[in-house]
């Protein structure tokens, strides 16, 4: 993972030039921003680090092929990359290990390659790490739990609370039930036994 490094007295005149020798976006691009203000003598003057997220994405790859064959887990991938997040989707002939019991170990591998590209440059990047489309299915469980609770919250005028999530679990439940008419969503407890408590609304 090759890294950028360019210098100069006006940000956006740095920027412009990094961008026009990688031929590359913002958008293209994960950035580091240093500023230097200089001394008696001296000018400020900024600093940005740079990685192609094109470059993350093989990085990760390779990383994580590595780490699985120690293993003795053979993958392959299939990655895309929008808006700065890189998805990528593992397939294995081992698929419920990678899974893990309720996520937990694709969760501790999505956190661990994080940390492995923070190490390197440290900056955390954007990526959805899944196995097939174990995600997806994911999605679409919570979402009919969720409108399924909401349903009988609304009909019942009484609280209910979800069993135990992780951050992005509970996001989904409070994303899906934004705009049902008649329910509230709140998270509750601390970690790792937060949970989301679906309530009446009060008109």
């Amino acid at each position: 993972m090759e890294v950028y490094v360019y210098e100069g007295k006006k940000e956006e005149e740095v920027l412009t030039k990094a961008l026009t020798d990688l031929n590359v976006t913002e958008n293209d691009i994960l950035l580091k921003k240093e500023k230097n203000k200089g001394g008696l003598f001296k000018s400020e003057t900024y600093k940005l680090t740079i990685v192609k997220i094109t470059d993350i994405q093989e990085e990760i790859k390779t990383f994580l092929k590595d780490l699985l064959n120690k293993m003795d887990i053979d993958v392959t991938f299939e990655s895309n990359i929008r808006e700065k997040q890189i998805t990528i989707k593992m397939y294995s002939d081992n698929n419920a290990i990678l899974i893990g019991k309720n996520g937990q170990t694709l969760s501790a591998l999505s956190t661990i390659v994080k940390q492995y590209i923070y190490n390197q440059f440290g900056q955390y990047p954007y990526i959805n790490l899944d196995v097939e489309n174990y995600k997806d299915k994911q999605i679409m469980h919570l979402e009919r739990l969720a409108k399924n609770i909401a349903r009988e919250v609304r009909n019942t005028k009484q609280p209910v609370t979800m069993e135990n999530m992780n951050s992005y679990e509970r996001r989904i439940v409070h994303n899906v039930l934004t705009n049902f008419k008649g329910v509230i969503t709140e998270s509750e407890g601390e970690e790792p036994n937060r949970h989301v408590v679906v309530k009446p609304k009060e008109d």
